[in-house]
């Protein structure tokens, strides 16, 4: 199953966002539900990196994605829209296929 955790902090700001694990719905390669999360992952790590202006720490690798804002870009309504996007679009998909990809909110 595949993990993704959004992060707000103390004043109810996106902060980042975390994915683990696998999405295991087919083959490698032929898994629609991780590309169409990895895709939307991606398309969120860009836009943060062009519109927060450097100020994230990003780590990729098999398995695992974690970006996380400075706090610095937190305020940005660009960077609120981006994440609550990718959390619209996590969440539809992690209500179409639950045994799959799960979504949860914490606070830092």
């Amino acid at each position: 199953m595949l993990e993704v955790t959004f992060y707000r902090d103390g004043h109810n700001r996106f902060a980042g966002i975390s994915a683990y694990g696998h999405v295991d719905f087919a083959e490698h390669g032929q898994d629609i539900v991780c590309a169409a999360v990895s895709g939307i992952l991606q398309a969120a790590r860009l836009g943060l990196e062009h519109y927060g202006g450097g100020d994230l720490t990003a780590f990729q690798q098999d398995g695992e994605f974690d970006v996380m804002l400075d706090d610095g870009r937190r305020d940005l309504e660009s960077i609120a829209a981006i994440i609550m996007t990718a959390e619209l679009a996590i969440t539809q998909v992690a209500r179409r296929f639950p045994e799959h990809v799960s979504v949860a909110l914490e606070k830092v």
